[in-house]
């Protein structure tokens, strides 16, 4: 299974059955899920999205947005507890305007699930933590 790292992007191939051991990047040590969502970019968008082989879920947002502000403990929860399933990253909408664009995000905050570098769902809207659970698991 291949995971990038999030500090250097590098691509680490890891047995599947360690994906669940918290495992480190073999080029600079940084842990490859912290359970934290990863902030994208148009430098490390597409690397991110393609390379890895877990499903990445995008929470695309600004920070004027209120629901969004509202969503974001729901994110970074549901992103902490399952982490060893999904890769979570977020996309600032107002720095990132062509990755928005890109993905014709009409309204915040939008979650797009990619699977294969590909989009596999879609969702704009707040969510609780139970309620992104549930749809991931209705998507995956």
């Amino acid at each position: 299974m291949n995971l990038v790292c999030p500090s250097c992007q590098a691509v680490n191939r890891i047995p599947a059955e360690r994906v669940n051991q918290t495992p480190k990047c073999g080029k600079c040590g940084a842990l490859l899920h912290a359970g934290l969502p990863l902030d994208l970019g148009a430098s490390n968008f597409d690397r991110f999205i393609t390379r890895n082989d877990l499903p990445v879920l995008v929470d695309f947002w600004a920070s004027w947005c209120g629901p969004c502000k509202m969503m974001a403990p729901a994110f970074k929860q549901a992103g902490a507890e399952l982490a060893s399933q999904v890769r979570f990253a977020k996309v600032e909408t107002e720095a990132e305007q062509a990755l928005a664009a890109r993905y014709h995000i009409r309204s915040i905050p939008t979650l797009i699930l990619f699977k294969n570098g590909t989009e596999a769902a879609r969702m704009s809207g707040a969510l609780d933590a139970s309620g992104l659970k549930r749809w991931l698991a209705q998507n995956l």
